[in-house]
């Protein structure tokens, strides 16, 4: 597995990582999680479409397709619940994680668990530039007005 949250720590690190994931499938129009359920996981695409949405009428916030791409990392920020839902477009295969567990291993290797959180910081702000992106592409840029 190359995903980009794995890189740069230490090959056992990420074996014993990987090791602790475990695949699930899922068929299209199936939830892998749900806004303000708990976050006590976080998933790898392995292969399919997952729409991410949020707010009310579930508002598209993205869509997760590259394989290695990660989703449900409020977990790995220690936020209490989901902040978004993630259905299946297509039939879906994840790794899946536990949190807790995750930190466990890398409790034993804190060089490594520096870099895992170096490189979430780094994929959650790409995913914050493509958000961005996205609503420039829909607003435009727009000068402030006055009094506003």
């Amino acid at each position: 597995m190359h995903a980009d949250l794995f890189q740069g720590i230490t090959e056992s690190t990420r074996w014993r990582i990987l090791e602790s994931g475990r695949v699930e499938s899922y068929a299209p129009r199936d939830f892998i999680f749900r806004h303000g359920e708990p976050a006590r996981r976080f998933y790898i695409v392995v292969e399919g479409r997952v729409r991410l949405s949020q707010g009310p009428g579930e508002l598209l916030a993205h869509v997760a397709s590259d394989p290695n791409e990660l989703i449900g990392w409020s977990s790995l920020v220690e936020n209490k619940t989901y902040t978004a839902s993630a259905e299946c477009l297509t039939p879906v295969k994840v790794l899946k994680f536990e949190f807790q567990q995750l930190n466990e291993i890398l409790l034993q290797d804190p060089a490594s668990g520096m870099v895992f959180f170096k490189n979430l910081a780094a994929i959650i702000g790409r995913r914050l530039l493509k958000s961005y992106q996205a609503t420039l592409s829909v607003y435009g840029l727009r000068e402030p007005q006055p009094g506003g």
